[in-house]
């Protein structure tokens, strides 16, 4: 855990705080990019925190999905996860600081009591936020043994005044911000409590996040007054509320836009962690015109002021394009393997590797490359696709059994070679390329799209290339029989 030093000294000291109760979305990732390229730009540290205080809703499998993801998207931390469930004890003491100076009280009133007062504000169309009703009563008023909860005494005059990093300056009236639950009557911490003592502990200077939680941070600010009036020694954070991400529609990004777990993008969608790591960038930031940034860039020129004020747009189709950008710039035996997983175990990573360089010009994700592939590990007779079968008619298949003879006199199996003997074969035979090239393909693929027809040929291997066309090829002759 970082300490008040490092605030201290100067040193950047940022946090992301998943709660483990799902898996990490768009957003959550977004966030943590954001906090991790602001550490490392400024030479500091990036931590982790896993607000897991919600233990009914709070899994293991979301824990170990976060910590992959994170992993996956390349972002490192300076320390091992806090975990905010193991420091209860602390939330405690920090209440009971508060309690004891004054700066919280003891509140009795019962949850009957408390449900009667919201229905009332409901009823005159009020505010819903507590009364205050236990704010200046004396604890002796309450049934002996009565359960409390400790609340903040929070400043009823005046107003608070944050100067976001993103948002500019906001102006909250004190009025606004009820004297809200720091300890539950089972001693158990809040959030607000707990978030406050954790970036307090934990040396946070910056708090980057998203701003749906610009509203608590005008209640966890009178946590950290009170307590540098009692003590000192709480510098207040700078404040970084991103807006939201949205749909393409403008609407709250949902599932029906795309907002799944980061490991869906991975395993589901088959885009590289470089490709959503630039992504996600571009997600609310920029830099000039720029649309595709390296991490070392990224590093080197993320700074806040470079992050909108106005909702960003996710966009599946701009993600896929990068992702095809990043393929395309992508070490082809690192794809191979990549796209093997997705063949099974039948696939040959170094005939991937070989293939890669035709297979790779168009695609966006590796289930494409893995879809374009798939010819070299078919096995005869290949099932042929309906557009496929339709280009083999008996004609078709007669000028395939000119095509064989043509190929098999070839010793020079290359692909210069072998598109030379095809359009001279095409010529001879007065047709133009395409009625040749259309069923070579059928027959070699099953398919009516594939690589270039000559590398196709070159990665089957003359053998199995002639076997393919021989099975799909008719004698001339034949057809009139």
């Amino acid at each position: 855990m970082a300490s008040d030093s490092d605030a201290a000294h100067g040193k950047v000291v940022t946090r992301f705080a998943p709660s483990p109760t799902g898996f990490l979305h768009i957003g959550g990732a977004r966030t943590a990019l954001f906090n991790w390229l602001f550490a490392r730009h400024h030479g500091g540290k990036a931590l982790l925190r896993i607000e897991d205080t919600d233990r009914k809703r709070s899994t293991q499998d979301a824990i170990d999905k976060i910590i992959e993801g994170l992993d996956w998207l390349g972002l490192d931390y300076d320390d091992a996860p806090v975990f905010q469930s193991d420091r209860a004890e602390r939330h405690a003491e920090v209440a009971h600081q508060l309690l004891d100076a004054g700066h919280a009280y003891k509140c009795y009133a019962t949850p009957e009591e408390l449900e009667a007062m919201r229905a009332e504000q409901r009823a005159n169309k009020l505010p819903m936020r507590y009364d205050g009703r236990w704010r200046d009563r004396d604890a002796s008023e309450a049934p002996e043994g009565a359960p409390f909860t400790i609340r903040l005494k929070t400043p009823q005059d005046g107003e608070t005044v944050i100067e976001d990093a993103v948002q500019g300056r906001v102006t909250v009236r004190n009025e606004e911000i009820d004297d809200y639950i720091l300890l539950r009557a089972d001693g158990t911490p809040t959030y607000m409590l707990a978030v406050v003592v954790d970036d307090h502990d934990m040396g946070v200077t910056h708090i980057i996040r998203g701003d749906d939680h610009l509203n608590n941070a005008f209640r966890q600010l009178p946590i950290i007054k009170a307590m540098n009036e009692i003590g000192g020694g709480w510098p207040e954070p700078i404040y970084a509320h991103i807006p939201l991400i949205h749909g393409t529609d403008g609407a709250k990004l949902s599932k029906r836009h795309g907002a799944v777990g980061v490991e869906a993008y991975r395993d589901e969608e088959g885009v590289l962690p470089e490709a959503l790591f630039n992504y996600l960038l571009r997600l609310g930031w920029g830099h000039g015109d720029r649309e595709e940034i390296t991490r070392e860039e990224a590093v080197a020129l993320f700074d806040l002021k470079g992050v909108g004020k106005s909702a960003s747009r996710f966009d599946l189709k701009k993600l896929q394009n990068l992702n095809g950008h990043y393929i395309r710039e992508a070490d082809d035996t690192r794809l191979a393997a990549l796209v093997a997983k997705r063949i099974g175990p039948d696939a040959d990573e170094k005939l991937l590797a070989e293939a890669m360089p035709v297979l790779k010009t168009r695609a966006r994700s590796l289930n494409e490359l893995a879809e374009g592939a798939a010819f070299l590990f078919a096995t005869r007779p290949l099932v042929l696709t309906e557009k496929a079968a339709g280009l083999l008619d008996d004609q078709a298949r007669v000028y395939l059994a000119e095509v064989s003879t043509a190929l098999a006199a070839e010793n020079d199996w290359t692909t210069e070679t072998l598109e030379a003997t095809t359009k001279s074969l095409a010529e001879r035979l007065e047709l133009g390329l395409g009625k040749l090239a259309q069923p070579m393909r059928a027959a070699l693929t099953g398919t009516t799209t594939s690589p270039g027809i000559f590398d196709v040929l070159v990665l089957l291997g003359r053998e199995e290339a002639l076997a393919r066309i021989d099975a799909q090829a008719l004698p001339a002759g034949s057809e009139d029989q």
